[in-house]
């Protein structure tokens, strides 16, 4: 099956108002920045995001945050987005905030077909005591908090039990793909781009570089082709124009 799209812009196109979305990538690494910027474009709004942060302002899921085209966050670091953080204060965007490693877990429990587990991370907090704020009113009062978790003890040790996350749609980005949609990661790109994938009813994949069917060595392949409706292959000057999140040099 060829699931290559012919442009980002079409590959986005039939994503709607008010849908939820994984996006792959940590900080500024391995972000699916075309396909972010193409869904800006199509004009979505009121989106659900699951990402592991929100990029940063003016880049990255940034510049949906500054457009006002996400209700709802969930994710494990407000970082470096400033103007992802006054909205979160200001109470004009809900943010659940769970550990990082939970977060990634529940995405790959939806990906699995894993409805929920426990997990000994959070305990002895407000992520299983609940009372985080989700949301926040004009006043600085808590609108919305999180509620408290149900809780097991497993071989003497408390844990909390956490659910899957799956979305409609996942956003994600590859160095390589062939045309079924089986994807290759660079290094540290890998992050969270496969939890994205997998917990995504429909996953769309920019990809540097596109290769026929029986090139990739089984071996080589980090996500199977099961997971990706829909592959983007980039131009050139996409594939490299890559933002560095903190420039550091010599003086």
């Amino acid at each position: 099956m060829d699931k290559v799209s012919r442009n980002p812009i079409e590959a986005v196109a039939d994503i709607p108002p008010g849908a939820s979305l994984a996006v792959g990538g940590f900080g500024l690494c391995g972000i699916p920045s075309v396909l972010i910027n193409s869904l800006h474009e199509q004009g979505a709004s009121d989106l659900h995001v699951v990402s592991n942060n929100c990029g940063v302002d003016g880049a990255g899921l940034g510049t949906l945050i500054a457009s006002r085209r996400i209700a709802r966050v969930i994710g494990s670091y407000v970082g470096e987005n400033k103007e992802f953080a006054r909205q979160y204060l200001a109470g004009e965007l809900e943010v659940e905030l769970i550990p990082q490693g939970t977060l990634a877990e529940r995405l790959r429990a939806g990906g699995c077909g894993i409805p929920a587990f426990y997990t000994p991370a959070g305990v002895g907090t407000q992520v299983a005591d609940g009372g985080l704020p989700w949301r926040f009113d004009t006043g600085g009062g808590v609108a919305v908090a999180s509620p408290p978790k149900e809780r097991r003890t497993f071989q003497g040790r408390e844990h909390i039990l956490e659910t899957a996350i799956t979305t409609d749609f996942a956003l994600v980005r590859a160095v390589k793909a062939d045309r079924h949609g089986n994807l290759v990661f660079h290094h540290s790109a890998r992050n969270f781009n496969p939890l994205a994938a997998m917990a995504g009813q429909v996953t769309v994949a920019e990809v540097e570089e596109l290769v026929e069917p029986g090139t990739l060595d089984p071996d080589e392949i980090h996500l199977p082709g099961v997971f990706v409706q829909r592959v983007v292959p980039l131009v050139p000057a996409q594939a490299t124009d890559k933002l560095i999140e903190k420039r550091t040099v010599r003086s």
